[in-house]
């Protein structure tokens, strides 16, 4: 698997290593709990995974003429490595009620699939060529999407160590 993917690997599995129901569950009112981060992370993963497989379905890379708009965030994120918060999550990879068990199971399965079908899209396309659109970075390449995994699971990771940190602890 790719470096910066066993480094979201070591990360995440950190954040969540020991960590009990209870805390898997707990969350401030409006807010995801441990257990809807990691389906979130999941279903990204997952996701791209369903985008590449339409890349290579088609032949062609799936991409759009980024915007002024995606292009500036796409800078702000690879040029600082930065992903800010307070965006809502796409439909499609917002919390749908999987099984814990599923997804604990899966996610670095999942991960190692995206990782292996984004190689065989640059090595068909070239490494450097926009393959897929992110929907709000607009068109990346595949390190790119790697990347953009590596430091959206590291901000989610972050949420999951504060979530620990805020649960009230039992009286």
């Amino acid at each position: 698997m790719d470096a910066l993917l066993e480094q979201l690997k070591r990360n995440v599995e950190a954040a969540v290593d020991g960590i009990s129901a209870e805390q898997l569950h707990w969350h401030p009112p409006n807010k995801w709990c441990a257990a809807q981060i990691l389906e979130h992370l999941y279903l990204s993963y997952t996701g791209t995974t369903r985008g590449f497989q339409r890349v290579l379905g088609t032949g062609k890379a799936a991409v759009m003429r980024g915007s002024i708009w995606q292009r500036t965030r796409a800078m702000v994120v690879f040029g600082l490595n930065y992903l800010p918060s307070g965006r809502d999550a796409p439909a499609s990879t917002r919390p749908k009620g999987l099984s814990e068990e599923k997804v604990r199971d899966e996610i670095w399965e999942k991960v190692a699939a995206m990782d292996a079908i984004i190689a065989e899209a640059e090595a068909r396309f070239r490494p450097e060529t926009p393959l897929l659109d992110h929907p709000f970075l607009g068109p990346l390449n595949g390190a790119q999407w790697r990347r953009f995994h590596l430091l959206h699971g590291m901000h989610h990771r972050r949420q999951i160590l504060r979530l620990r940190e805020q649960r009230p602890q039992a009286k």
